[in-house]
């Protein structure tokens, strides 16, 4: 059984279905390099235009990673980097990334979550960074990209207590860009067929601007290079003359 289901669909929406679901989707080195093998395909692909993470199971997007092998890793293994370098890899893809939060996202789980561009959640979510109270701490962006979303304290409490959070609570710090009653999964896919819609070169210069900006680098030359590059792209003069003459391109 493939611990990750790779499919994209006709509108241009890629999905990728962590799929582990007798183990709360526990992110372990197979499913890790199953989803480096999946990006790098997907990167150099046109017809993929937005990316839509899920859970298989609907109790769990993931609830963390595995701790079997958690236990055995040796600190030159952490130096290596196993979940930060997909996890980054998974910020700089060239295509809009939503995480569909059902169920569990905990740990190495909300980390992925946090690594993608936005993050879709159902009232049977639940958040959090354990990770202290197994004697470690969330190393895989949880201390530099939960800050950038929710403010440092609210990061801060969250880490130091390793507590569980309901949605609705964590709705209510903005950990969500969109928050619904139920399945998740639909409420990204419609999202991400939203955005897969618009012209694929400008999102991308657009994300490659948004992520400078959160990084706390200057945007300012990245701008003015990305608007540069998307003013002769033969897609942008189509769309503006089919905005012009009142139709649909």
């Amino acid at each position: 059984m493939a611990v990750v289901n790779a499919t994209v669909r006709p509108d241009g929406v890629g999905h990728l279905e962590l799929n582990r679901p007798e183990v709360r989707n526990a992110i372990n080195v197979e499913m890790i390099s199953a989803l480096h093998l999946v990006l790098d395909d997907w990167a150099r692909r046109d017809d993929v235009r937005a990316v839509v993470l899920s859970g298989a199971g609907g109790k769990a997007f993931a609830g963390g990673a595995d701790i079997a092998e958690l236990r055995e890793r040796t600190h030159k293994e952490a130096f290596y980097g196993v979940n930060q370098n997909l996890f980054q890899k998974l910020e700089d893809f060239p295509r809009p990334t939503i995480a569909a939060l059902d169920g569990y996202a905990l740990g190495g789980g909300l980390e992925l979550a946090l690594a993608c561009d936005l993050r879709v959640a159902s009232k049977t979510a639940k958040v959090g960074l354990p990770e202290v109270t197994l004697g470690i701490y969330p190393a895989a962006g949880g201390t530099h990209r939960l800050p950038r979303v929710v403010g440092v304290g609210r990061a801060k409490e969250l880490v130091f207590t390793g507590r569980i959070v309901e949605a609705a609570e964590a709705a209510s710090w903005g950990l969500f860009e969109r928050f619904v009653e139920a399945d998740a999964l639909a409420a990204a896919f419609e999202l991400a067929a939203q955005i897969a819609k618009n012209a694929p070169l400008a999102v991308q210069v657009a994300k490659v601007s948004l992520n400078t900006l959160a990084r706390g680098e200057s945007t300012t030359a990245v701008e003015r290079l990305g608007q540069a590059l998307l003013f002769d792209s033969p897609d942008k003069r189509e769309r503006m003359t089919a905005f012009l003459e009142k139709r649909s391109k």
